[in-house]
């Protein structure tokens, strides 16, 4: 009975011990457990800190510009977006769709060492490159960096505007001739102080060989590369309430003239006239591009809010075709067909190159309506592509003289509200006028009038 008893107990003994055991190591083993969720989970958020630590000066930003515009006449040739089809008068486009990205990797003190950026544009006609660039600063006096790949033209301040801050939809008539799409490939060395505290910190100075083709181009199709150079004044405090900025620009380039045929302008008895060139001579040489510029910008504060004018002047020599005065994107050739026979056959043929002098300006005056949430803004703009032939010289039988040679003057106005930092909203009307020709086309002021209300959406 004793044995039975002590049998017993230590059955009992022995399960309390066993019971024990198991609360023991389960405790422990839930401990080891947590302590392991909570390792892991501070080796996750290591991980993740060195990746948000390595990528937190990757920026993204973008717009889109829904719009829709009404010219005056159908298949009004336009400087506002693009030429109307021939059988329309409106349209709804998305004028613009910017996706940006750019990357910059700081030295100590926070200044920049090494950067690059992308920007794509995205609409429903096309997606084309805009910008694709990497920058490479120097350490030492903080002061100069180097700039390579695709990017802006440093020239005057319009064709560097950014058109997510522009008041107006649309560049003026002679940035878009003498810079369309506004950048180019290329390098460019600038002086740019990045210290706050640095004695030339308001002063910019770029310098820079491009192709000379622009963005459009598949190709550079010369190897001759073009010049330009820019001083700037950032913006500076010059008196109370009163900001100035400004900068003079030069460009020094030229294209292949791939033929012999070369037209100059020349006074005759009866008036200017385009004479030909055709000496074997011409082939080769390089025609002349040759810009001289200068800008300013005055922001005034008062009680009204800001008040911001803005000039640029842009003069010189311009290399073009019969049909444009615009620097050709591509080898200006055509096709030639003749009969020889009874038989057609296609040749390709140069097209001859014309020479000419131009001018052209824009002024704007932007007045806040007591805070810069709502704006009216007016603008002035002309381009005279040939600026020795006016008027009804223009289109005179023999004289060789066409529709790239009139002067187009742009009054224009608006008022732009900002609903918040992300979105606005544009109400834009283009007054155009151009010189009475004898060109049948351009008899007259030919209407072309157009009204854009656009809507932008950025972040």
């Amino acid at each position: 009975m004793k044995n039975n008893v002590w049998l017993l107990q230590l059955k009992k003994s022995n399960w309390c011990y066993f019971t024990a055991f198991l609360l023991v190591n389960t405790f422990i083993f839930r401990a080891s457990a947590q302590q392991g969720v909570q390792d892991s989970t501070i080796s996750q958020g290591e991980g993740i800190y060195s990746v948000f630590k390595k990528f937190e000066n990757l920026k993204f930003s973008g717009y889109i510009q829904p719009q829709f515009q009404v010219a005056q006449s159908a298949g009004t040739p336009s400087f506002a977006g693009g030429d109307f089809a021939a059988n329309s008068n409106s349209r709804f486009m998305l004028r613009r769709g910017r996706v940006r990205m750019e990357y910059t990797m700081l030295h100590k003190d926070n200044l920049p060492s090494v950067s690059f950026a992308f920007q794509f544009d995205i609409n429903e006609r096309r997606i084309q490159i805009r910008d694709f660039y990497g920058k490479i600063y120097e350490n030492r006096f903080n002061k100069f960096h180097l700039t390579t790949g695709m990017f802006s033209r440093p020239f005057g301040f319009e064709v560097n505007y950014s058109s997510s801050q522009r008041e107006s939809p649309e560049r003026g008539r002679m940035s878009q001739t003498l810079f369309r799409n506004e950048r180019d490939l290329g390098l460019m060395l600038s002086l740019e102080p990045q210290r706050k505290d640095d004695a030339l910190k308001n002063l910019r100075i770029e310098a820079g060989l491009f192709n000379g083709t622009g963005v459009a181009a598949p190709t550079d199709y010369d190897s001759h590369k073009d010049f330009i150079g820019r001083v700037s004044l950032k913006p500076t405090e010059v008196a109370k309430n009163l900001t100035f900025s400004g900068s003079v620009s030069h460009y020094n380039g030229g294209m292949r003239q791939f033929g012999k045929q070369v037209y100059r302008l020349h006074n005759t008895a009866t008036g200017p006239v385009f004479q030909v060139d055709s000496a074997e001579t011409n082939i080769g040489k390089i025609a002349t591009r040759r810009y001289y510029g200068a800008d300013v910008q005055l922001k005034i504060l008062n009680k009204w809010g800001t008040t911001e004018l803005r000039g640029e002047f842009i003069t010189g020599r311009q290399p073009g075709l019969a049909s444009t005065s615009e620097v050709p994107a591509i080898e200006p050739i055509a096709e030639e067909v003749t009969i020889i026979n009874n038989q057609p056959f296609t040749r390709k043929v140069n097209l001859p190159i014309y020479h000419r002098k131009f001018n052209g300006a824009y002024f704007y005056l932007i007045q806040d309506i007591k805070t810069n949430r709502d704006q009216i803004a007016i603008k002035y703009d002309w381009y005279d592509p040939n600026q020795e032939v006016k008027n009804r010289e223009i289109g005179r039988p023999g004289d060789n003289t066409t529709e790239a040679d009139i002067k187009f003057s742009t009054l224009s106005g608006g008022y732009i509200h900002n609903f918040n930092n992300n979105v606005r909203l544009t109400i834009w009307y283009d007054w155009v006028k151009n010189q009475a020709t004898q060109l049948p086309k351009y008899s007259h002021d030919y209407k072309d009038n157009i009204l854009t209300i656009r809507m932008m959406y950025r972040f």
